[in-house]
């Protein structure tokens, strides 16, 4: 791909996951404590903790998937991630080192 296109893509998606930085956070938030929920549910044995940490767990789950703009977020930052690879691992082929492939094999034509 271009670099041109990719410092596009890259900047572009720089923008929307500075821009949904907070949203990440509260997600961030939110799967912490669906995760402490859960865990609460499976470690206790009383039946009254077992509902309260599955409300709990619930809420702030349904909290995590309707959080729609920190889910863009998190697929900016992934779009920065693959530009960030590509754009180091593609090698600049210079005209000079084409030249020095063509003189090679012009030398082996004429011997």
């Amino acid at each position: 791909m271009n670099k041109f296109w990719l410092t596009v893509i890259g900047i572009t998606a720089a923008i929307v996951a500075l821009s949904n930085l907070g949203s990440i956070a509260g997600l961030a938030v939110s799967l912490l404590i669906t995760y402490i929920g859960v865990k609460w549910y499976f470690s206790s044995s009383k039946t009254w903790v077992k509902i309260t940490s599955a409300i709990v767990a619930a809420i702030a789950g349904l909290t995590a998937v309707f959080n729609v703009p920190a889910i863009l977020g998190v697929i900016a930052v992934y779009v920065l991630y693959i530009v960030w690879k590509k754009w180091n691992n593609e090698e600049a082929v210079s005209d000079f080192s084409y030249f020095e492939k063509q003189w090679q094999e012009l030398k082996k034509k004429s011997v």
